[in-house]
């Protein structure tokens, strides 16, 4: 088995209404100094076989797929 963590984040320029609201939350909590915040979402999977080049290769096709909105959306892929 191989496991691995996708982490999916907004592309540079989109706007990220979440992340605004967080932000300010935070500031609303008195937490000072917090310039910006960008969410994204973190998934981990684990995946059958132990050849990590192709587990890696899937996984992306997964992203491509499903996981990732890939025209605002950046996605990464670690094999733990």
């Amino acid at each position: 088995m191989i496991k691995a963590r996708v982490t999916v984040t907004l592309k540079n320029g989109v706007l990220d209404p979440q992340g605004k609201a967080i932000e300010g939350g935070l500031s609303a909590l008195g937490f000072e100094g917090v310039d910006s915040v960008r969410q994204g979402k973190v998934f981990d999977l684990t995946v059958e076989g132990d050849d990590a080049t192709m587990a890696e290769k899937s996984i992306s096709k997964m992203c491509e797929k499903l996981l990732a909105n890939t025209v605002i959306e950046n996605y990464s892929v670690e094999i733990l």
